[in-house]
């Protein structure tokens, strides 16, 4: 399973994010400046973010986004999920997936489906305050 460019700054993004006072909005723009990241991919990855609930906006001189909830609260998986629906390492996997013809015959269904609950059992057991407190915590 690759994650893309996107996947990785949405974390960094929410990080930003969790860095801040949880009453704070914080303008892109300074996410963008902190993280390196342009201000136009920002805005594309904020959209599902904030789709998904995950963020909150605020409108004005004083606005930006801030998280909606507390960091503890979010899980890797959760923010990932937001980016790019279903983590899964093949697309016969997916609930979305069209019934293969040859799953009944697949001698590798197994060690997919596996990988695929190793994957999700990670991204789900570390928190973005687990990111947020120490970054190299989270590493194997």
């Amino acid at each position: 399973m690759k994650f893309s460019t996107k996947d990785r700054y949405a974390l960094r993004l929410m990080l930003e994010l969790a860095g801040h006072k949880p009453d704070e909005f914080v303008p892109l723009k300074t996410v963008s400046e902190h993280q390196g990241i342009s201000l136009k991919y920002l805005e594309q990855i904020i959209t599902p973010l904030a789709r998904a609930g995950l963020v909150v906006s605020g409108r004005g001189s004083q606005g930006g986004y801030r998280l909606a909830r507390p960091a503890a609260d979010y899980t890797a998986g959760e923010i990932l999920r937001a980016i790019e629906g279903e983590l899964t390492s093949i697309p016969c996997l997916a609930s979305t997936a069209e019934a293969c013809p040859r799953r009944s015959l697949c001698q590798t269904l197994g060690f997919w489906a596996g990988l695929n609950q190793v994957i999700n059992q990670y991204v789900d057991s570390v928190t973005l305050e687990d990111l947020r407190r120490a970054p190299d915590a989270a590493r194997l």
